[in-house]
């Protein structure tokens, strides 16, 4: 097994793999930049999106963005601008790939009651593509519409009549798959978006809990290294309140021992490839010796055993003269006082 499949739609049989317009993101960043590209705020505008939409574009990989030579947030090249903007149906036609719903907007477009698309949700039919916490600190799943349709177009069967015994059982056991699905697709997407053995891994160990990373990453600074390459799953920010974020973490984590078993085996393989692409950074080795001496004349500090410029010699040594050891507590300071009292002592000729 490679991390190049994602694990997310693996959440069941019945789990429905979504393939609407969804577009494999490998070149996301590869492609040579434009001579000129838009923020990602101009980028927005110019397509009729708002900047949710065009984020969730980008992810989905609708959107081809360039990375900013800068280090910054991606850009978009003029001409995928200009390629979206002369294909048909535009700007409606894009719009509708990233649109996404709620319970009840999905319930009405499915023709169905909310109680059946909950359930059909939560035993893993329906993959989330997005999540957020409203006033309540109840967890909104948010789904795109385009994938409701082709599920609907797909498996009719299940919209109307009986309940499957399988769901039912499903249901019946406590069973929620939403917030599984999520991480797995959310993973793929980051996996689908880079090439970098390193940030791969970063990307799988980001689902995990820093006990199951650690037992999976011995070494320290393969983890530390990790860590710096950790992908943010959650850009738009976690909420304010302490219940909330505690909430919110735990939805960013593997829970289930199938998906954690999965996961780990996934960071084991990912960890190979990138060991074998590039070692992590580690310290100097310990061939130098460590200790320092101060080098007075400029207040730097020079590794022991280094040799000094020749013709520079410490400010306090004079040419033949040896070096007197400075003081460990500073002299007095005279005051005019001290200085009439010496003159006084002095005597008269």
């Amino acid at each position: 097994m490679t991390t190049q499949d994602s694990p997310s739609y693996a959440a069941g049989d019945t789990t429905y793999a979504p393939r609407c317009g969804v577009r494999d993101a490998v070149a996301h960043g590869t492609a040579q930049a434009a001579a000129q590209s838009l923020a990602l705020s101009r980028a927005a505008g110019e397509l009729g999106l708002k900047r949710g939409e065009l984020d969730l574009a980008v992810q989905l990989g609708q959107v081809r963005s360039t990375p900013d030579a800068s280090g910054g947030p991606p850009r978009v090249a003029r001409s995928e601008i200009d390629r979206l903007r002369a294909a048909e149906g535009f700007p409606d036609v894009l719009r509708e790939r990233v649109r996404t719903v709620g319970t009840r907007e999905a319930a009405e477009l499915l023709a169905i009651t909310g109680h059946r698309f909950t359930g059909l949700a939560r035993t893993g039919h329906f993959v989330p593509v997005r999540f957020y916490l409203n006033r309540y600190r109840a967890v909104v799943w948010l789904y795109l519409a385009c994938e409701l349709r082709d599920f609907a177009h797909d498996h009719a069967e299940l919209l109307t009549g009986r309940t499957p015994p399988a769901v039912r059982a499903a249901l019946e056991a406590g069973e929620d798959r939403r917030p599984r699905n999520w991480r797995g697709r959310k993973l793929g997407l980051l996996l689908r978006s880079t090439a970098d053995p390193w940030v791969r891994a970063a990307a799988v160990a980001a689902v995990l809990d820093p006990v199951s990373v650690a037992e999976v990453v011995p070494d320290p600074y393969e983890r530390s290294h990790l860590r710096v390459l950790r992908p943010d799953l959650l850009p738009g920010g976690r909420p304010q309140s302490p219940a909330g974020r505690d909430l919110v973490d735990r939805l960013l984590l593997a829970d289930h021992p199938d998906e954690i078993l999965w996961h780990r085996v996934s960071l084991a393989e990912a960890l190979r490839e990138a060991r074998q692409a590039s070692p992590a950074p580690r310290p100097a080795p310990a061939g130098r010796p460590m200790a320092q001496s101060p080098d007075v004349s400029h207040g730097a500090v020079v590794p022991a055993g280094v040799p000094r410029p020749a013709g520079r010699r410490p400010r306090h040594a004079a040419p033949g003269r040896p070096t007197r050891r400075p003081s460990a507590l500073p002299l007095p300071r005279r005051t005019l006082l001290d200085r009439l009292r010496r003159r006084k002592r002095q005597p008269q000729t």
